[in-house]
């Protein structure tokens, strides 16, 4: 196991005090303070949440609290990309199921998702809010993958593979008035 040091550089904590300086209680800039820890170290442990909290002035607790409420910190370790499947109904009844089924085949992901070469893994997600054009993905946080199809998914987990940047899909607006 390598040895990590639990500490935030000086640019950090900055950035934190910049977040802070936003709200009327400091308590209030605890997310983006889990985001640059997570950026930082790759995942929440609790050596990292307890960094956040001693950074902010926080009890322990409440820093877990908020991490561990939320499903996009992560609180173990993690290979480096996910690919979210958004399988909620829209997405759902587009494929989206099948295609999260065909990024665990394609990666060949353990009973965690984890692929096999611990790169990438695959999770189902909650509604990412683009119903208009699912099946959707979202990359580690990221970026959005949308109208998802098989051939899709194989460029997605390639780019990955080479830690390719993963570009902004630029998606046509509709007009979806009813008075036309």
């Amino acid at each position: 196991m390598e040895n990590v040091e639990y500490i935030f550089t000086e640019a950090e904590i900055q950035e934190i005090e910049r977040h802070a300086a936003k709200y009327p209680e400091k308590r209030s800039a605890v997310m983006p303070a889990l985001w640059i820890a997570q950026e930082k170290f790759g995942w929440l442990s609790p050596d990292a949440i307890k960094l956040v909290a001693s950074t902010l002035d926080l009890p322990y607790a409440h820093v877990y609290g908020v991490a561990s409420f939320y499903t996009m910190y992560f609180k173990e370790s993690v290979p480096k990309h996910l690919i979210e499947v958004c399988t909620c109904f829209s997405c759902g009844v587009n494929g989206g199921n099948e295609i999260l089924d065909y990024v665990k085949t394609q990666i060949e992901a353990d009973g965690k998702g984890h692929g096999k070469g611990g790169k990438i893994w695959a999770r189902a997600a909650e509604c990412l809010g683009a119903c208009d054009t699912g099946p959707v993905c979202q990359v580690t946080n990221g970026h959005y993958v949308h109208h998802l199809t098989k051939e899709k998914v194989d460029e997605l987990i390639g780019k990955l593979q080479r830690d390719e940047e993963i570009p902004y899909e630029q998606i046509p607006l509709r007009d979806q008035s009813i008075f036309q």
